[in-house]
């Protein structure tokens, strides 16, 4: 069983019933944390370097993309695209959002698989969440539509300063770099 979940096939597999798994999960209504201190959490990027949330963000604003299902990087591909073509001067980091414990045993093969699937120079900026880390952060902004990226907009002091969780938008986009120039 070990020697399967090293290869590409076992590393996909293991990928996938990870994400059945949580898509059987019940979902947490939605909700707007505009205000709020992002919460506490770790993750790991795809380089194997440790990201520490909000703390490693602090002094600079970031946008965070949270996603909870696998159908979800297509919002999060235009999201970034969208993003990038702006050229916000923010951090940006894309968070896969795992609850649970059985996707957190199974977090090497999840992210073997991540790193199969994305291109190596934006593995530093993919970080990914599991167990009690991706609970609180599923708890903060709701699970409900998981297909949606969940953006938020924090300051410097990681309080939410925008968020958006209905799919992507080019006139959300605008607003956002409004509320970044406001601050």
């Amino acid at each position: 069983m070990k020697s399967l979940l090293r290869t590409p096939a076992g590393a996909l597999a293991g990928c996938l019933l990870a994400i059945n798994l949580i898509a059987c999960q019940s979902s947490i209504p939605n909700r707007i944390p505009v205000g709020e201190i992002f919460p506490t959490a770790q993750g790991e990027t795809l380089e194997e370097r440790q990201l520490r949330l909000p703390a490693d963000l602090k002094g600079k604003p970031a946008v965070l993309l949270v996603g909870y299902a696998q159908d979800a990087q297509f919002d999060a591909d235009r999201w970034l695209y969208g993003l990038l073509q702006a050229d916000l001067q923010v951090q940006l980091y894309e968070l896969p959002t795992i609850p649970g414990l059985f996707p957190r045993a199974i977090s090497g093969t999840i992210d073997s698989g991540m790193r199969s699937g994305i291109p190596r120079e934006d593995w530093a900026v993919v970080a990914t969440l599991y167990g009690s880390d991706a609970e609180r952060v599923a708890e903060f902004t709701g699970t409900q539509k998981p297909r949606n990226i969940r953006v938020l907009l924090l300051d410097e002091a990681g309080r939410v300063r925008w968020f958006h969780d209905r799919g992507f938008s080019a006139s959300k986009l605008i607003e956002l770099e409004q509320s970044l120039q406001d601050r």
